[in-house]
């Protein structure tokens, strides 16, 4: 059995960020959005669309599916992760959740821009697997890792998962490219080929760290009366982060800025091809810088943490954050465009990674039911990401612009950078 902190098992317990890195980058980020938009407007001869007899516009009911199916994670966490934490199988239902985003990767495939109700059914279950499997993952970061290494440990998922993306997206790159010297008829074609690496990679790289990270199972058969131990085991948290004032407000804020931070990140495509012009060569080019300079983000405020404190790293990323949402209502250049982006990715590594590992080391030590603590939190970033995309899209569309939509999101950055300061986390965390 590898103990925490050994670099075998922290190796391993990272990879799965290299592994499913790839799908939030690809599919959600630099390709499939620009390929769902172009392949639409084809199909319905126009940004607007009909889906299942409702006539909508695209970007719009792409940000409604992104908060569709972050809805349905709100709702199955609590009552998974209860199970996970009674049984001791957190890595079961990880697995379960890898492969329902894998192959729902792979299936976008067939998506050609009529079938518009398979596509966003496909897009929808990907995401619930992404999702869903981060849940246990992150479960995980407390039995790999000791209370003072976390930082560096959660900054090295990142960071390979950055890095891991960077190498399938210029396989995709070139494969849109250099379509006729791999084979194939047409961009299209090669892009979609390029959902099926994602699902494969994906599945495939997810293996390490199943093989290296183990259940504590519990003997304890699954029946329909533990259906509700989730509920049970999320009051027991809840109850727990109502006393811990400084948890409380940790939470309360990283609510705030998980709806501006998570709807950037999953909608600056559409704004880029909306609002600016970007191709979809420019906007892979935008993505990597985006990545590579996650990468240095995610390990300078790790180190930045360990110097000043986790409340002064994540507030010095809010602070970036409201910036970017204000300049992108003026922004009208892409040359502007491709400094912001460089900001952007810079402070996107950093506030995930020492938001996920601020939380852990407010989890009260010897805690077991790890999964359930960080259903709560996943939860609570899901719900945002629901909250933060239904404002985004229904900003969209009644005032039918995406710069209304990019400044309002300063308001959950400012929200959740008022609350943080009042955690004092520099005096809680050591």
């Amino acid at each position: 059995m590898l103990e925490k902190n050994n670099a075998r098992l922290i190796n391993a317990w990272a990879s799965f960020d290299w592994s499913n890195s790839v799908y939030n980058l690809i599919v959600t980020t630099a390709i499939f959005p620009i390929y769902y938009l172009s392949t639409t407007e084809e199909a319905f001869g126009g940004e607007m669309v009909r889906f299942f007899g409702l006539h909508i516009k695209n970007s719009v009911l792409f940000s409604y599916a992104i908060s569709f199916s972050f809805f349905v994670i709100v709702f199955l966490s609590p009552i998974l992760s209860g199970i996970a934490d009674y049984s001791g199988l957190k890595k079961r239902f990880m697995q379960f959740f890898t492969y329902l985003g894998s192959l729902s990767c792979i299936g976008l495939y067939f998506f050609t821009g009529e079938n518009i109700e398979y596509g966003i059914a496909c897009s929808v279950l990907a995401s619930i697997g992404y999702a869903g499997s981060l849940v246990f993952y992150n479960g995980f970061l407390p039995e790999v890792s000791s209370n003072e290494r976390m930082d560096k440990v959660s900054a090295k998922g990142f960071a390979m998962g950055y890095t891991g993306s960077i190498i399938l997206l210029i396989l995709n790159l070139l494969l849109y490219q250099k379509y006729t010297l791999f084979g194939f008829e047409n961009g299209s074609s090669a892009t979609r080929f390029g959902f099926i690496l994602v699902g494969i990679w994906w599945m495939g790289f997810a293996q390490i760290s199943f093989y290296y990270l183990k259940d504590r199972a519990t003997g304890k058969p699954i029946t329909s009366d533990i259906i509700g131990h989730g509920t049970k085991e999320l009051k027991k948290v809840f109850m727990v982060v109502r006393n811990k004032k400084v948890m409380k407000r940790f939470l309360t804020a990283f609510f705030l800025f998980s709806m501006g931070v998570q709807t950037v990140m999953l909608l600056a495509p559409l704004f880029a091809d909306k609002e600016i012009g970007m191709g979809a060569d420019e906007m892979i080019y935008i993505v990597l810088i985006l990545q590579i300079l996650a990468i240095g983000g995610a390990y300078f405020f790790a180190w930045l943490s360990n110097l000043k404190g986790n409340g002064f790293a994540i507030s010095s990323t809010l602070i970036i954050w409201i910036i970017i949402c204000i300049s992108g209502y003026f922004m009208k250049d892409k040359i502007t465009f491709y400094s912001l982006a460089a900001f952007l990715g810079f402070v996107m590594g950093g506030i995930q990674s020492i938001s996920r590992s601020t939380y852990s080391k407010l989890i009260p030590t010897g805690a077991i039911d790890t999964a359930s603590y960080f259903s709560f939190y996943d939860i609570t970033e899901k719900f945002a990401i629901v909250i933060g995309s239904l404002t985004y899209g229904f900003i969209d569309q009644i005032t039918g612009s995406m710069r209304y939509s990019m400044v309002f999101m300063s308001v959950f950055f400012i929200g959740g950078f008022i609350v943080l300061q009042l955690a004092n986390l520099k005096k809680n965390l050591i």
